[in-house]
This record gives structure tokens, sequence and C-alpha cells, in this order.
């Protein structure tokens, strides 16, 4: 896969009617993709924006103008470590939405969410912004995103999404992936889950 790929699966995507698409990619690929030339494919595409978790807010001055001149959303990370002065800054300058990392580590690895810990961060980052607060990392499981659901403007899932359709390929992979968004989407609306 090369971002050529994944503009061309956008494509298709919008075609078919998906929801709005929001890429993630860390900065070295558009960099060397280029950075003006990146941005003018996500509009090409159809994709409403793009996470680049790796820049700071100090150094997000030219993918922000590349953005922002092609009415592009770049939502920014707020990591558990991040002083709450400092996350505050942070969600004034993102865009769409924030993105609140849930715990430390790595994405996929199996721990609880901190969920009063949650609470407090997304009320502080709604209270300083305006702006809606999702969250994600080790949300993984329909009951997650449920008590995410209560708390936050939206739930992020991507490793768990990953597993739940992995070692299969085709329309297997599709439909495994599909019932799991679809128990989630039924968390996310308080109905049962498995």
């Amino acid at each position: 896969m090369n971002l050529d790929g994944v503009f061309a699966l956008v494509r298709e995507a919008v075609r078919n009617e998906a929801p709005p698409i929001v890429l993630f990619s860390y900065l070295n690929p558009v960099v060397q993709y280029g950075i003006e030339r990146f941005a003018g494919e996500l509009v090409a595409s159809g994709a409403c924006g793009a996470i680049v978790p790796d820049v700071p807010l100090e150094e997000i001055g030219e993918l922000r103008a590349a953005f922002a001149a092609r009415a592009l959303a770049l939502p920014l990370l707020v990591a558990p470590t991040t002083p709450l002065a400092r996350a505050e800054r942070i969600a004034e300058g993102s865009d769409a939405f924030v993105y609140l990392v849930s715990r430390l580590g790595v994405t996929g690895t199996r721990r609880e969410p901190d969920f009063a810990w949650i609470a407090e961060r997304v009320t502080a980052l709604r209270r300083a912004s305006g702006k809606a607060v999702a969250v994600g990392f080790g949300i993984a499981t329909p009951e997650h995103v449920r008590r995410i659901a209560a708390l936050a403007d939206g739930a992020i899932v991507g490793s768990a999404l990953v597993e739940a359709y992995a070692g299969t390929r085709g329309d297997e992979a599709a439909e495994r992936a599909h019932a799991f968004v679809r128990l989630l989407a039924t968390a996310a609306q308080g109905g049962p889950g498995p």
C-alpha cells in the first residue's frame, strides 16, 4: 500500500456514499509525498482532512496552512501526559474535533480505560475549545464504546477493528469488519452489546 492507493480507496468509498473520511498518517510519508500535493489529493479524493499525530503544535504551521487553504480538517491529539494548560492550547488549535488519547502506551494493548479521568479531561477540553472531543487508544469493545459515548462526542476504534478481520481477506474480511462496526454503532447509541 502507498498513499496513491489510499487515495484511490477513499475515492471509491466516497463514490459509495461513505461517511466523512479523515485519514491518519505520520508526518514522514506526508513530507515524502509533498505537503501541498498531499493536501490537494485529500481534496481530490473526497477526504475531509487528516490526523498527523507526530507533529507538535509549535511545528504544525506548514501543514495547517496547506490544509486551511483547502478547508481541510486537521484534528490534533492530546496525550494523557499533556499538562492541562497545554492540552487546552492544543484543543483550541485543533480543527473539527480534538483527539483525546485515553491512555499511555501503544494502541492495541489490552487494559481498561480510566473512564473517570477521561470524563474530567473531556469536560476540560470542551470548556477550553468548544470543540467536539473523540477518545481513542485502547477503545476496543462495545462496552468501551458505550461508556465513551456517554462521556465524549466520539469513540475511535483502530486495532480492535483490525483484529476483528485478522487472517481473512476479501468478502470475509469485509463481512467481519461490518459485523464488528455494527456492534460498536449499536453500543454508541446505547444499545445492547454482545
